[in-house]
């Protein structure tokens, strides 16, 4: 079989044009989204987010829309562009239009500011001079947040008293003389040589002024927008419908949906019983997973054991599906697993630059006071974020420069469509036989329980739907909700409260992971169906990565034209 993944040639279209020119626009608006990709020359500035900045946003978009407006594709990859960028630029017009300034505990400006850190090389002076004067810009940004916040409130928008708390407490963490900032600069340290004075000075001073931004931002959290933030974290159906958009790129009936989430739970726990059965004959689910975190073979003990882990176990992976059941090329052969300098309770995953110079990097933010881990519960997680999950998802986008224009390539991302992959991923990895180990299994599934549970809590609290009455009675509220988690995601103290903050705070996106992956079978299931005996499982698969992002209503259209 050839080359699969080979860059593929085709030449540019007008519609490419006007993709790659608000790709431009992006990284001048936006130079944390140019630090990302590892493209040093758009400054260390910050987008503007004051309510000038959203508006200054909002006219390139519609300038955008309206050059599309008369531009017919010459090509199947310009029909999804232009699918793909209608969808997606009309919906941050819809958004805009809102007046809301999102503010919550895992993705908004506050966070964003802080995480670009994460990104920036650290190689030579010259890079950290770039920290020092993105530091230096950090007040600014969160200035322009701030008059954004006034903004919203005025106009009757604030985010619930529970997301302001947490945001109060990650932004004094933040400012900590043993935080991020001042551990940052003065950790601050190049190869085989020293810092000069002058870059280590002014990273004290950068540091320490973005120390003071995030005091400073706490403190008007806590004055001026607590006392007028309502207690209750419902959102209501009608945000809540266009948040759901967001994140899938597709409109699904949510009573539908939930009442599909109530029934793939049941499901998934079925599933465990059996497998529990595997364990132990007649064990039931717990004392299967305690005989598992018994085993001393299944744990490990330290941070450093746990990169270590991470880092064998993504790398045997690579080596197993490349050339087999995937064609993973060069430099897309590279995976970096890191332990995040936050304690935040997340894993997640980070792009490669644009070169690959940087690879594609998996991080695990590890939550205060938590040193002992278990490989069963977290080999599913692995694949997830990294091969064939979010690591080949990112990188044959990255890789198909030949293909695919800079929007698609880097700008287009859809929660649905990506998670979706990921969930999709680890439900591959055991048809592969890679889970077949009756604890991996177990993880395996305790993680997609996690993920039906969610879309339960999701559109359960926010819509403030019946409970099933396998699982209480009434109508879903917060305290009904955590209950409910703490039954279903098995997962430590401070995971579940952050975990339990973000699903109040980030209506639509925990769910779009398991909605994404129920998609992602049903597009498969059809082609199976439809392809017959040359359905091609690999090539199918190549075929939708080569897509790289989009809504999971535009990966329908692509994949099953005609449907």
């Amino acid at each position: 079989m050839t080359d699969a993944l080979a860059p593929v040639r085709r030449a540019r279209t007008a519609i490419d044009d006007v993709a790659d020119a608000f790709f431009l626009k992006l990284l001048e608006l936006k130079p944390e989204l140019a630090a990302a990709l590892g493209i040093p020359a758009y400054g260390s500035g910050f987008f503007d987010y004051s309510p000038a900045g959203h508006q200054v946003f909002a006219q390139a978009i519609q300038k955008t829309l309206a050059r599309l407006e008369d531009l017919n594709p010459v090509d199947d990859v310009d029909g999804v562009t232009l699918d793909a960028m209608r969808e997606r630029l009309g919906l941050e017009l819809e958004f805009l239009a809102t007046g809301i300034t999102e503010l919550n505990n895992i993705e908004c400006p506050s966070q964003l500011i802080r995480n670009v850190f994460d990104l920036m090389p650290t190689e030579t002076a010259e890079d950290w001079e770039r920290i020092a004067e993105r530091l230096e810009n950090v007040s600014g940004a969160l200035d322009g947040y701030i008059a954004s916040l006034r903004k919203s409130r005025d106009e009757g928008h604030v985010a619930a008293a529970r997301q302001i708390n947490a945001v109060v407490w990650q932004s004094r963490e933040h400012a900590k003389d043993n935080g991020y900032f001042k551990s940052l600069a003065a950790e601050a340290e190049i190869k085989d040589n020293e810092l000069d004075a002058g870059t280590r000075s002014r990273l004290e001073r950068g540091a320490a002024g973005a120390a003071a931004a995030y005091v400073d931002f706490a403190d008007f959290l806590e004055t001026e927008l607590l006392p007028t933030a309502p207690e209750k974290d419902a959102v209501g159906r009608a945000y809540y419908e266009l948040c759901s958009r967001r994140f899938l790129g597709a409109a699904v009936n949510l009573d539908e949906t939930y009442a599909w989430a109530v029934a793939e739970l049941d499901r998934l726990i079925a599933e465990q019983v059996e497998v529990a059965g595997r364990i132990k004959p007649g064990a039931t689910i717990e004392e299967a997973k305690a005989i598992l975190n018994a085993e001393p073979a299944r744990q490990l003990k330290g941070s450093a054991a746990l990169k270590q882990w991470m880092q064998a176990t993504a790398d045997q992976a690579l080596a197993d599906l490349a050339g087999v059941h995937f064609d993973i090329p060069a430099p897309m052969d590279r995976l970096e697993c890191m332990i995040a300098p936050t304690q935040e309770g997340v894993i997640y995953y980070s792009v490669p630059s644009d070169d690959f110079s940087r690879p594609g990097r998996m991080w695990w933010s590890i939550p205060p006071g938590e040193d002992e881990f278990t490989t069963w519960a977290e080999t599913s997680t692995v694949y997830h974020e990294g091969v064939p999950g979010h690591h080949l998802q990112y990188g044959t986008a990255t890789y198909q420069r030949e293909l695919l224009n800079n929007w698609r390539r880097h700008a287009c991302w859809v929660s649905g469509h990506g998670e979706g992959w990921a969930l999709y991923a680890e439900q591959l990895m055991l048809e592969l036989g890679y889970l077949a180990d009756p604890g991996d299994y177990m993880g395996m599934l305790d993680m997609q329980r996690m993920r039906a549970a969610r879309v339960v809590f999701d559109l359960g609290v926010h819509l403030e739907l019946d409970v099933p009455e396998q699982w209480g009675s009434g109508t879903w509220t917060p305290e009904k909700g955590y209950e409910f988690l703490t039954r279903h995601l098995d997962i430590s103290e401070g995971a579940l409260e952050f975990e339990f903050t973000r699903y109040l705070g980030w209506p639509g996106q925990a769910s779009s992971y398991k909605v994404g992956q129920r998609v992602w079978q049903e597009i498969r299931a059809i082609r199976q169906q439809t392809d017959g005996d040359t359905f091609d499982l690999r090539a199918f698969h190549t075929e939708a990565l080569n897509l790289g992002s989009v809504g999971l209503d535009t990966l329908r259209r692509a994949l099953l034209p005609g449907f």
